[in-house]
């Protein structure tokens, strides 16, 4: 069985990506990790028959992650498959915002991933296989006006992965991004609601659902995709079209 580490899995796109995965024919034994244990990531649990599990984990703790990964190595043996989806989004204008709160958004939407795949990587090299699945969005392209901290690092995680895709393909390890579009989420229920019909607008098909990207994750994590790597798959409904 392979495993399949995915961070961010209480709610939203993270969620998700554990239940469309726990139902694909490959069969996955999916690690979730997250702050708290929502009642929807429990109940995902309750229905997988021992191949879900959940570690209480803020990756924003940055010391703390090699452990982490040591610990489910030695347990599970080498990750097939590290989804670095948790980030945090902090909507507020550059030039009034505390440098504390733009550390932690890099922090955690960018230098977390590169240290958690720098440790999940490892034991990968030395399996000679794995898929690594960054979460990036369509403002790291596009921008948007009061997320320059949010957009700054999902940029960063996009470069990350071209060249990461570089560093690990000779070893049949493939690093992609899934980049979303906005979606019908609980954070974009607190965007402002001109904000919201301006962005629906331009989603010629309707905004994505977290199960849209979810759907991508899993191709990418699966044997079809074994010649796909350093891409950016986006999945936005059309709006950037």
């Amino acid at each position: 069985m392979k495993t399949v580490l995915v961070t961010g899995v209480s709610r939203g796109l993270g969620l998700a990506i554990v239940d469309r995965l726990l139902k694909d024919s490959e069969p996955y034994h999916v690690i979730g990790l997250s702050r708290s244990l929502s009642p929807e990531y429990q109940a995902l649990m309750d229905g997988a028959d021992g191949r879900a599990e959940f570690i209480p984990f803020d990756i924003g703790v940055l010391d703390a992650i090699p452990q982490l990964v040591a610990d489910i190595v030695t347990k599970h043996g080498p990750l097939w498959g590290l989804v670095n989806n948790a980030g945090m989004g902090m909507d507020g204008v550059l030039a009034t915002m505390h440098r504390t709160d733009i550390e932690k958004v890099l922090a955690v939407n960018l230098t977390a991933p590169l240290i958690l795949t720098k440790y999940a990587s490892r034991a990968m090299l030395s399996a000679r296989q794995g898929r690594i699945i960054n979460i990036s969005s369509i403002i790291a392209s596009t921008g948007f006006s009061g997320l320059a901290a949010y957009a700054a690092s999902k940029a960063g995680l996009e470069g990350m992965t071209r060249s990461l895709s570089r560093e690990l393909g000779k070893r049949n390890i493939t690093v992609n991004c899934v980049a979303p579009g906005y979606m019908e989420t609980e954070m974009t229920a607190g965007i402002d609601v001109h904000k919201m019909a301006s962005i629906r607008r331009r989603a010629t098909l309707g905004l994505a659902e977290p199960a849209d990207g979810a759907a991508a994750v899993a191709y990418l994590m699966s044997a079809e995709a074994g010649r796909v790597t350093g891409t950016i798959m986006t999945v936005d409904g059309g709006s950037t079209a």
